[in-house]
């Protein structure tokens, strides 16, 4: 009976698809880590325990490789509900629900979505599809908050990208190990809280 494991290296015979999902799992760490693109691919193939080769195979190219992080983190985000929380009516129900939905995601897997999103070297390279899902749910919060607190069009935008930074940063740091969940889960209730209420116009 032939063996599961290769014979040479000692390594797993895996499929591809938990061979790409390897490689992600390596890039989501070496990512967050190091905090920008393009990553070194000798770190990550070390990580990932395969040849540089391999993960060209996978990703021609890391604009490839980021766009694949994007989708799975997005994926995870959409899995959890971030797209039932973002058309809640109210707007404080609806911020409040993503904020926790993307603290909890930055917690457990980093800042690789905002990283890959805000990353010069991502510059009009990221995914069409992707950047649909980020503008759709952005326009649903920027709609609720322009009605519910008088703001024009850009400041609605601008407030909801100020307030993005509040459970980013919160999940963050438990990711780090420098806060606890529940810590960081009750200031990003507080802080989305208190940045509405002082945003909200005197009736």
């Amino acid at each position: 009976m032939r063996s599961e494991t290769a014979q040479k290296g000692g390594r797993a015979r895996l499929s591809p698809e938990v061979r790409r999902d390897e490689i992600l799992d390596a890039a989501e760490v070496l990512l967050a880590a190091h905090g920008g693109l393009p990553l070194p691919l000798e770190d990550l193939a070390r990580a990932a325990q395969v040849s540089k080769a391999l993960i060209y195979a996978y990703f021609p190219n890391q604009h490839d490789l980021a766009n694949a992080l994007l989708s799975r983190r997005f994926a995870a985000l959409l899995a959890a509900g971030l797209e039932d929380a973002a058309a809640e009516d109210h707007l404080f129900s609806a911020a409040q629900a993503c904020a926790a939905l993307y603290f909890d995601e930055v917690a457990q897997a980093g800042p690789v979505a905002h990283i890959v999103l805000r990353d010069p070297y991502m510059a009009g390279r990221i995914d069409p599809a992707l950047a649909a899902v980020r503008d759709r749910i952005a326009r649903r919060l920027a709609r609720k908050a322009r009605l519910t607190l008088r703001l024009s069009a850009k400041e609605a935008v601008a407030a909801l990208s100020l307030m993005t930074t509040i459970p980013e940063e919160a999940g963050r740091l438990v990711h780090t190990g420098d806060l606890t969940p529940e810590r960081g889960r009750e200031l990003t209730t507080r802080l989305i809280g208190s940045s509405l209420g002082a945003l909200t116009p005197d009736v």
